[in-house]
């Protein structure tokens, strides 16, 4: 990968899904296949919300709850400089949609 190249590779979604763990993603996605980012990952709840996971170049993440009603869509919460020991118990909490996380 150059300097100007932004994408992450194949693998590198494979890791942070493994990351994100078995469990906690069934929870979130109920079993959805996720669908790649340009950066990262997108996991689809439910009721129009989704969670975006994004790799940012420091080697943290941005765990992003979005809802989504046609072409519009709003972030409803996002978490900055999440490290990947608690990147499971982020994706969960946004996951939950009806859940205050901010």
């Amino acid at each position: 990968m150059n300097d100007t190249d932004t994408s992450i590779r194949h693998e590198q979604r494979v890791e942070i899904l493994r990351q994100i763990g078995r469990m906690d993603r069934l929870a979130v996605d109920g079993g959805r296949p996720a669908a790649p980012l340009d950066r990262g990952v997108r996991l689809t709840c439910g009721n129009g919300y989704r969670v975006d996971i994004i790799l940012d170049p420091s080697d943290t993440y941005t765990v992003r709850r979005v809802f989504v009603r046609g072409a519009r869509e709003w972030i409803k919460g996002e978490r900055t400089d999440v490290y990947w020991p608690d990147l499971s118990e982020t994706v969960y909490r946004a996951g939950m949609f009806r859940d205050e996380w901010t």
